[in-house]
């Protein structure tokens, strides 16, 4: 069961009925549908259309309701998609208000393959809140080309104030080839407390679940700032 913590809210993914089922009886308060702008990703990582994936999460969003549990929303290959390329942003925009209009309270735009840049980001979110209110709108950056924090001030800048991210830079996707992790946490806090942004998370314990989560899987953390903040000492030859 989850332990759930005063300031801490836990999103379980779910694809489907068993997941969401999965996720209720293990505890979870708020859940995520996921599909993509892009039909072939899409058919690649849910095996599904985008029109099919929509209408399998109507059975979950009506037990969701009943249950009083938050759904939130996600759109993934919003900037580029690996199979189609360029991925149009009124599609994008067309998925996040068919999830908006489901009942999504948040919608979540996913750089599944972390090739956007901010002409490309600012495209989208232009496109986007045309249909979602912008305190509705949330973005995902897989920093695969090392644009993820210039895309996350890019979107901060156009009013989007939802920001996912991950401790250490974990992350992926076995349907995105090279595509690498989300943005690291610890870079997304470093630079917004540098801006005098607050954000109410403590970096030093954020580097200290980085170490761990590192540690547990025997590898190296990729976020830059973790790496200043918390150098490794040099082993001896």
């Amino acid at each position: 069961k989850l332990q759930h913590e005063r300031k801490t809210r836990f999103s379980v993914l779910t694809p489907n009925m068993k997941g969401f089922e999965g996720a209720v009886d293990a505890g979870a308060k708020t859940v995520a549908v996921f599909t993509a702008a892009s039909e072939s990703f899409n058919k690649k990582n849910t095996n599904a259309t985008i029109a099919e994936s929509l209408e399998r999460f109507k059975p979950m969003m009506a037990a969701a309701k009943a249950k009083g549990i938050r759904v939130r929303g996600y759109v993934s290959c919003v900037a580029g998609c690996p199979y189609e390329g360029k991925v149009d942003p009124q599609k994008v925009a067309q998925v996040s208000k068919a999830l908006l209009d489901m009942g999504c309270y948040e919608i979540s735009l996913g750089d599944t393959i972390g090739v956007g840049t901010p002409a490309s980001v600012k495209a989208v979110i232009e496109a986007v809140k045309e249909v979602v209110p912008l305190p509705q709108i949330a973005v995902h950056f897989h920093d695969t080309y090392g644009q993820a924090l210039a895309n996350t001030i890019t979107a901060l800048q156009m009013g989007v104030n939802v920001v996912d991210c991950a401790v250490a830079g974990l992350g992926g996707c076995p349907y995105a080839k090279g595509a690498t992790g989300n943005v690291a946490t610890e870079d997304v806090l470093y630079m917004l407390h540098g801006m005098g942004i607050e954000t109410g998370v403590d970096m030093n314990q954020v580097l200290d679940a980085g170490a761990f989560i590192s540690a547990k899987l025997g590898r190296p953390t990729v976020s830059r700032a973790a790496k200043a903040l918390r150098p490794q000492p040099l082993a001896c030859l």
